[in-house]
């Protein structure tokens, strides 16, 4: 997966690369897709939610630009597997799932692989975790039809934002945004991307 599906793609960050091989990524997939886990597409989880696919997960990582010292916000947690990943090239993870069971399992099976660097909490992700604030970078693993305001106010000055934005709830353009001064940022498109919709207060609504 990793010379085939990310190298050969373009992801040349050797901690992101080694953080991919070392997570077990059929531990993060329900039973029956086990032997699917490493395609090169995303799966369905419970919920309704999806685990993204190998290669976006590496780029996402990668876009955060993390040098191993970071405290990262991840909105989103889904079954966790992003999370663990980005636990092997930053300090501290903060992880915000608003699905109460999806955080459950997450937590469980974080705790089972010994992920020790990796909080998971219940709530609403469009408005961020600020009692861990600000993050050097914050990554959000669904699309909202903007940047959520609460995002921007947590990243610290030099910090990076990396979430898929666009107008419809299932078609995005994945962003990079930088957090230059206080009152200023910069924005970057990566690439055209499909997630899951960012529901909550600054996300899409619910129904």
């Amino acid at each position: 997966m990793v010379e085939w599906q990310l190298a050969r793609r373009g992801v040349a960050d050797p901690r992101v690369l080694a953080a991919m091989r070392a997570v077990p990524r059929e531990a993060f997939v329900p039973a029956w897709l086990a032997d699917a886990a490493y395609d090169d597409r995303p799966l369905p989880i419970d919920a309704g939610q999806t685990i993204s696919q190998p290669y976006i997960v590496a780029l996402m990582c990668e876009a955060l630009r993390l040098e191993g010292g970071e405290t990262v916000l991840e909105i989103g947690t889904g079954s966790g597997y992003a999370a663990a990943v980005l636990a092997r090239i930053a300090a501290q993870v903060h992880s915000i799932e608003r699905l109460p069971a999806l955080a459950a399992s997450a937590r469980q099976r974080l705790h089972e692989l010994v992920v020790a660097n990796v909080q998971v909490h219940e709530g609403d992700g469009t408005l961020g975790w600020p009692a861990a604030a600000p993050y050097e970078a914050i990554v959000v693993t669904a699309g909202g039809p903007r940047v959520p305001p609460a995002l921007l106010e947590q990243l610290a000055i030099g910090g990076r934002l990396v979430i898929p934005v666009g107008p419809e709830p299932d078609l995005q353009d994945l962003l990079r945004v930088t957090r230059t001064e206080r009152d200023r940022h910069a924005r970057e498109v990566l690439c055209g991307v499909r997630f899951v919709p960012l529901v909550g207060a600054q996300g899409w609504d619910r129904g």
